[in-house]
């Protein structure tokens, strides 16, 4: 039974998937949207190429979720000056 990775074109979330012959297109996990594009599966070798490739994909990952604490931060903190004034 393979093991395919999509991208769902709607919210662009990846997942893996173990699909079945006969079974249908399976749905996304974080928003059920059916409308996926199934990607090429990289093969499981580990290379300073690949390894540098992931640090990258991890630390732009990080950049983002960082940047959405920091900006709910300030929201918070910009909130509670106006509610304690």
């Amino acid at each position: 039974m393979p093991l395919y990775e999509y991208e769902c074109r709607g919210c662009h979330h990846q997942f893996e998937r173990l699909v079945r012959p006969g079974d249908k297109t399976p749905a996304c996990p974080a928003c059920h949207s059916e409308d996926l594009e199934r990607l090429l599966s990289q093969v499981s070798v580990s290379s300073e190429q690949t390894r540098k490739s992931s640090f990258n994909k991890a630390r732009q990952r990080a950049k983002v979720v960082q940047r959405d604490k920091d900006v709910a931060q300030a929201e918070y903190e910009k909130k509670h000056r106006e509610e304690g004034h």
